[in-house]
């Protein structure tokens, strides 16, 4: 079985338009490095896929019961869309495994980035769209997005949750800077949220900022899981 025969499983869905699939796959990087040109790779893609995906989670949370007020609407879409959410699906697909990248950004994993990732996640969903219509891209879309809504609702105010978990509990929580890389114009964090100096999550993005969120996510599902802890969606 081919490569993107086993992505096509991954995806549970089979394109009629092979190309499609490829084009999403396809990094700048790769076109650049090839002389292609812009549309060669799969921004274009992408950008349809993030218009098709809004679509489908504000479908989604409008026919939720019981009924979602607009102002909690958009809190739970943008927390269900957002960078992390789409990198995490990502990776459940080994989705990096199949990017073809320029050789410099292959040497550094960059597929292993959120933002890379979430980029060629949306550049699927772009593809999927095209080759069968909406309610093929909605079904996928439901399937690795729009599921374990009670989770993914936390991340939008993953860092106040966090810190008033911390405070109630008279914990101590810092944030360690990992990793600081990339041009100006493409900085990249990783960041660790440590409580009471223990480890208990660790995320990325493109400003500190965005990192602390991303690693105080994960830090939430670590306390959830482990001791079952309610956290209050604000």
């Amino acid at each position: 079985m081919d490569r993107l025969s086993l992505l096509e499983e991954k995806l549970a869905y089979s394109f009629r338009d092979r190309e499609l699939l490829r084009h999403a796959l396809t990094h700048p990087s790769y076109s650049n490095e090839q002389g292609d040109p812009k549309e060669a790779s799969n921004q274009r893609l992408e950008f349809l896929g993030d218009a098709v995906l809004e679509l489908a989670a504000s479908d989604f949370l409008y026919h939720r019961v019981p009924v979602i007020q607009e102002g909690v609407m958009t809190k739970l879409r943008a927390a269900l869309v957002c960078e992390p959410t789409l990198a995490e699906a990502a990776r459940k697909l080994s989705l990096g495994d199949y990017l073809v990248l320029g050789r410099g950004e292959g040497r550094e994993g960059i597929q292993l980035r959120d933002s890379v990732l979430s980029d060629a996640f949306e550049a699927v969903i772009g593809a999927i769209y095209l080759d069968g219509g909406f309610s093929a891209a909605q079904c996928f879309i439901k399937r690795l997005v729009l599921s374990d809504i009670e989770n993914k609702s936390l991340y939008r105010d993953a860092k106040t949750m966090l810190q008033e978990y911390v405070s109630k509990q008279r914990l101590s929580l810092r944030y360690a800077l990992l990793e600081e890389s990339g041009p100006c114009h493409e900085r990249f964090y990783r960041v660790s949220a440590l409580i009471e100096e223990k480890e208990y999550g660790r995320g990325e993005g493109s400003s500190k900022k965005k990192a602390e969120q991303a690693a105080a996510y994960q830090a939430l599902l670590k306390i959830k899981a482990e001791s079952g802890y309610v956290f209050k969606i604000h």
